[in-house]
């Protein structure tokens, strides 16, 4: 639910570090929110009462909070739960994450050393980290996975939860992956269509994707697919009222294949226009690319 007028939308930015917080709160600042780095938690209650006492109107306020902060999980839960009950503030939590590799790759890039590594071992820092997060990720509305994303990715998708006037806008991110390259972190429905009959073992579709016509009539006019829309299109119409009635603002549905780069490519090109009819879609094939010679 969208903050009332009388409310400050407050939007806490966290997460992994390395994973994008900094390009998050630029884009928070470019969308006019008032944004403020590397605030510690337990003055986020107190700063917020003194703008009210002061009659400072900012209506839209972003604030990243991290491991910079000192004594920053248990404050920081401890400054959620207070805020969650202040009938003033519309608070939103977005969580910045990335696969170990990613998040060990973007250290050794900048040369910088991760907050909880001893002996400058950074994937110890990294799994240290993810350990004392869970609990906040799972207090999380938004939760952004940056894992082969750039900058310009991550801050059109804040734009695209956050530019919009509507409120109670739900979007749904249909994603393509590769099970040979991983299973997204941060889908929350997985669903595994290597079943279907593969372009890649036919010799004039295995060079395309399910981004060109041929791949995509070619599964799509299969039985088993056929099948398998009817069954999934049954599901998605009982599931995301469900799901908006719970009052979640975002869904990511994941189609994986072997490679990523056709059958899944394929269905999810189907979903995101099926489903873009009724709702917000956003479409990502992460694995596409990906291709070796």
């Amino acid at each position: 639910m969208g903050p009332t007028d009388q409310q400050t939308e407050l939007i806490i930015i966290t997460g992994m570090s390395g994973a994008g917080k900094t390009v998050a709160i630029q884009s928070f600042e470019d969308l006019g929110f008032f944004t403020i780095d590397n605030l510690p938690p337990e003055l986020l209650p107190t700063f917020l009462q003194l703008m009210r006492d002061s009659g400072k109107s900012m209506k839209r306020v972003a604030a990243v909070m991290d491991l910079r902060g000192g004594n920053f999980f248990d404050s920081l839960l401890d400054a959620t739960e207070k805020l969650e009950n202040d009938p003033h503030v519309s608070l939103q939590i977005v969580f910045l994450d990335a696969d170990n590799q990613t998040l060990v790759s973007r250290y050794k890039e900048t040369r910088r050393s991760h907050p909880l590594s001893s002996g400058g071992l950074v994937l110890e820092g990294i799994k240290k980290e993810r350990d004392m997060l869970m609990e906040l990720q799972g207090k999380a509305r938004y939760i952004y996975n940056t894992t082969g994303m750039n900058p310009r990715e991550l801050k059109e998708r804040i734009t695209a939860d956050f530019g919009a006037s509507e409120e109670n806008v739900f979007t749904i991110n249909v994603m393509s992956f590769g099970f040979k390259h991983g299973i997204p972190i941060d889908a929350d429905l997985v669903f595994d269509v290597r079943f279907l009959p593969n372009p890649y073992y036919i010799e004039e579709l295995k060079p395309q994707s399910g981004l060109d016509n041929p791949v995509s009539e070619y599964v799509l006019e299969q039985q088993e697919t056929q099948e398998l829309i009817g069954k999934l299109t049954d599901l998605f119409e009982f599931m995301i009222p469900q799901y908006k009635r719970e009052g979640k603002a975002q869904l990511t549905i994941a189609f994986g294949c072997t490679g990523g780069q056709h059958r899944s490519v394929t269905l999810a090109e189907y979903y995101g226009k099926i489903l873009g009819s009724t709702d917000r879609t956003i479409v990502t094939h992460r694995d596409v690319k990906t291709r070796k010679a």
